[in-house]
């Protein structure tokens, strides 16, 4: 997908490449920092297809808010969710779980760092291709 149907997603900025991160991806993710002080806030866009690793983020949990296209947000043990536009997802501190876009459409979302002493990210298992082309 170029770069410039990746800009269309979503109104927010599409931001580089994210190569820091891609060895915790499976496909192409782009980022843009919205906002560092206080609560870190970045426009995560994923190319169709593209999905991260299963994690967990210890301390402070996350907030989705899904901004354009559609994804697919799974807790470890529980049915994926499909995503689209104007959802929003709260994920507990310690809970083990992914997300991405579905196959054949990019996906964007704000993710929403909850502050908290000693917050970190544990990066697990990547979600495997016979997972993925389970959901429907």
């Amino acid at each position: 997908m170029d770069r410039k149907e990746l800009e269309k997603v979503s109104d927010f900025l599409l931001g580089d490449e994210n190569t820091a991160y891609a060895p915790y991806f499976i496909g192409k993710s782009y980022l843009s920092l919205l906002n560092s002080k206080e609560v870190i806030i970045c426009n995560v866009t994923f190319e169709p297809g593209c999905r991260n690793n299963w994690h967990i983020h210890h301390g402070g949990g996350q907030i989705l808010i899904c901004v354009g296209g559609h994804g697919w947000y799974q807790e470890m043990g529980k049915e994926p969710q499909l995503l689209k536009s104007g959802d929003v997802v709260y994920i507990a501190p310690k809970i083990k779980h992914w997300h991405g876009a579905v196959a054949d459409e990019a996906f964007a979302h704000l993710s929403l760092s909850v502050p908290a002493e000693g917050a970190s990210n544990e990066w697990c298992e990547p979600v495997t291709d016979e997972e993925y082309e389970k959901l429907k």
